[in-house]
């Protein structure tokens, strides 16, 4: 009996320990690609808070560099950097194409960089654009959540289905089937 322990103790030894670093087990894949998807949720819901300050700022007449650099702190650190860089780029009197380059790369601020030279050149304003695209960025996630409802909702009734089936079967059907053909069996 104490050989069996031992060897069970052993064998989930042995099975944790290529899991061990540094004293912690580490993250099974699935869970790390399930925490890479939600920062890049949480990414895209920062940069529509921003867009959506940015439209204020704006709207409130403050130059773009300006605003820009005062809505920096609300971005997640690389797009703080890269709004404060085209602040900077702007201030110094760079081409907007040119200015807006670091943007194009961020979660949901390309189509602001396209906005910002298009608004440059055509003098349409630029909050407006930061407003509508704060407004589809939040509608896309939406969507997204709704579909992930949905796909859980499915799988968690798949369980139950498997499970609670084949027992309403065996306990409540079969025997009235049963049942009924003993009777029919002593008609006939």
């Amino acid at each position: 009996m104490l050989t069996g322990v031992a060897l069970i103790l052993l064998g989930g030894a042995v099975f944790f320990w290529p899991r061990v670093r540094l004293g912690a087990i580490s993250r099974p894949g699935w869970l790390r690609r399930r925490a890479a998807k939600d920062r890049g949720i949480s990414e895209l819901l920062r940069s529509a808070a921003t867009l959506d300050l940015l439209a204020a700022c704006l709207d409130g007449g403050l130059p773009v560099p300006v605003a820009l650099d005062a809505v920096a702190p609300t971005a997640s650190p690389p797009t703080a950097a890269a709004l404060r860089s085209v602040a900077s780029h702007l201030a110094l009197g760079i081409e907007p194409a040119e200015a807006w380059a670091p943007v194009r790369d961020r979660p949901g601020l390309t189509e602001l960089s396209v906005a910002a030279v298009r608004t440059a050149r055509a003098g349409t304003a630029l909050a407006t654009q930061a407003k509508d695209l704060a407004r589809r960025l939040r509608e896309s996630l939406s969507s997204e959540a709704e579909e992930r409802a949905e796909r859980a909702g499915v799988l968690l009734a798949a369980p139950i289905g498997l499970c609670f089936l084949p027992a309403f079967l065996c306990l409540g059907v079969l025997p009235v089937v049963l049942g009924l053909a003993a009777r029919l069996d002593g008609v006939l």
